[in-house]
């Protein structure tokens, strides 16, 4: 008996961690990289849906390293304001993903997004295997049947992506307050204004009506 005692511990903590790492494996989120107009606009909608874990803002599909939000704003880097989404596969798909941001944005703008004109405001999705290729194809065929117009948004293999800066991340719910045009406001009321302002939610409901999963 007393070996036994002497085992039991071990045996425990082996399984355990056998447990932890398969509990850690199949809680491992996924990632997918999308770039929809304003970084704030797309990280915001897509913080909402269920199994999704986290929305990243930053910059991707260009030629400058390290780039800042001055150099990408400005033109000229090549660089995608974009949002790297991490989710769970078992609680939501690639492709219902890519179903919902071809439904979140414009697609049939070349030229930017709603009041954000310039080619770091163009739509894209950039996929990291041949299985998100494939999802994003179907996503924009079949959102190309729905809509009834050519859908300009291209499928592009991923690039770096680099991490905006921190005052960009969760712009929709800062507390912080700044100076704006609309005077001295928290960033969310200011990040409200804006949205509305630029007619971001108006034209995404003109072009998909009900099916639009993030306008009321």
């Amino acid at each position: 008996m007393p070996h036994l005692v002497s085992i039991r511990p071990a045996l425990l903590c082996l399984l355990l961690a056998l447990g932890l790492g398969t509990t850690a494996q199949t809680a491992r989120a996924a990632e997918i990289i999308v770039a929809g107009g304003c970084f704030w606009c797309v990280e915001a909608d897509f913080e909402k849906v269920r199994g999704v874990s986290e929305a990243v803002s930053g910059y991707t599909g260009g030629r400058t390293a390290n780039p800042t939000y001055k150099q990408v704003s400005r033109g000229g880097t090549g660089h995608y304001e974009a949002v790297r989404i991490s989710f769970n596969p078992g609680s939501v798909s690639v492709r219902q993903l890519y179903d919902m941001f071809f439904r979140s944005v414009d697609p049939t703008d070349a030229g930017g997004q709603f009041c954000d004109r310039g080619e770091s405001y163009r739509t894209a999705i950039f996929y990291t295997d041949a299985a998100q290729k494939s999802a994003a194809e179907a996503a924009k065929a079949e959102a190309e049947k729905a809509l009834g117009q050519r859908i300009v948004t291209p499928i592009l293999p991923a690039k770096r992506f680099y991490r905006a800066e921190d005052y960009h991340q969760d712009y929709y719910k800062g507390s912080q307050r700044i100076v704006t045009r609309f005077g001295i406001v928290k960033q969310r009321d200011a990040y409200k204004r804006y949205r509305d302002g630029c007619g971001r939610d108006q034209r995404v409901k003109q072009l998909w009506g009900n099916a639009a999963p993030f306008v009321n």
